[in-house]
């Protein structure tokens, strides 16, 4: 198994596992978006933070990126984390990719991770609080999919300190790349 940061070229087969959770409540998405679109999300957020595929046995059997928690300035400091696994990999592939994730992101100047689950998900539930995750809330019907309507929870988790004055956001692309190596080879 081998953990790296993703590339565009990696769209198609990105595709083909979120293509396992399109007509389900996981995404609240309802289209599978084309490939060149993809490619472009997978531009777009890599341009700032981690984007991370598992590869093994010749092909991708995961992948996990942070993004942009809310748009306004001082929310800079929040990264929201989302993972999805192909149907046949292996247990432990989601818990590897946020840890890493959660091991980049403080690297960045990252406070506080998120994620957005819908319910029930028991999998995804145990997953954040196995790494330490607490529940902020929950959305009550916040979307309509697959003909019915999906509570949502928050999940949080500090990941560094939130002191005075932190410095602005650091592009993943800016960390220095021997350090990025060895956290992406010691938990791949």
């Amino acid at each position: 198994m081998r953990i790296r940061l993703a590339r565009a070229e990696d769209s198609a087969a990105l595709l083909r596992i979120y293509a396992q959770y399109i007509h389900s409540p996981v995404t609240f998405e309802y289209a599978l978006p084309t490939e060149p679109e993809f490619a472009a999300r997978i531009g777009r957020i890599s341009e700032t933070y981690p984007y991370l595929v598992c590869e093994e046995n010749g092909g991708i059997s995961g992948y996990a990126y942070a993004h942009r928690q809310a748009e306004r300035e001082a929310y800079q400091w929040n990264a929201e984390l989302s993972v999805y696994l192909d149907a046949a990999a292996s247990r432990g592939r989601g818990t590897r990719l946020y840890r890493m994730l959660l091991d980049i992101l403080p690297l960045q100047g990252v406070r506080s991770a998120y994620a957005l689950v819908t319910l029930p998900n028991a999998a995804s539930e145990r997953l954040h609080a196995s790494l330490g995750f607490r529940t902020m809330g929950v959305q009550s019907e916040a979307g309509f999919k697959a003909g019915a309507w999906h509570d949502v929870a928050w999940f949080v988790k500090d990941i560094a300190p939130h002191d005075a004055a932190p410095r602005p956001l650091l592009p993943v692309s800016r960390l220095d790349a021997d350090v990025l190596r060895r956290i992406l080879d010691t938990r791949g």
